[in-house]
């Protein structure tokens, strides 16, 4: 019944119902401050919740890697998770330039020692005319062992 008369005239459930059913939510930031203002007052142990979040350890490593901080003691009990993502994406970033080095690193090897190779002799199609020549080798005597085997 309460459903049908809420849906006939929806300015009621704006004045009546809303506020029944949703009693903490009010108009801006200010209600919800002096909500929680008035809450913390009446319970000393109740703690406003916040966008904060307590590190792990794995956390606090990115904390200071990324250069928030100088050591692990230094970092809060708890620290907002804006302060967290910046510090990931800064350590994300460091990653990706280390990993871009090394394969810049690795592609200078390979170069080094392809062209040390090429100098030797020692290049693919040598070895693989050689493996070809030992395979037809190995064809050839299996071919006079079976033909001269009697039967």
């Amino acid at each position: 019944m309460l459903g049908r008369l809420l849906r006939r005239s929806p300015g009621l459930w704006q004045r009546v119902a809303r506020p029944v059913l949703y009693p903490a939510r009010g108009v801006g930031d200010k209600v919800k401050g002096a909500q929680d203002a008035s809450l913390q007052v009446s319970n000393p142990g109740y703690r406003a919740f916040r966008n904060d979040r307590r590190p792990t350890n794995f956390d606090k490593k990115v904390l200071v890697w990324a250069g928030r901080y100088k050591k692990e003691e230094d970092i809060p009990k708890y620290i907002s998770s804006e302060v967290l993502d910046a510090a990931r994406n800064s350590v994300r970033i460091k990653v990706c330039y280390i990993m871009i080095a090394l394969t810049l690193l690795g592609c200078l090897a390979m170069v080094i020692t392809g062209k040390e190779a090429a100098k030797k002799d020692h290049t693919l199609l040598r070895i693989n005319t050689e493996k070809k020549a030992k395979w037809r080798d190995e064809v050839e005597k299996d071919e006079v062992a079976a033909t001269g085997k009697p039967q």
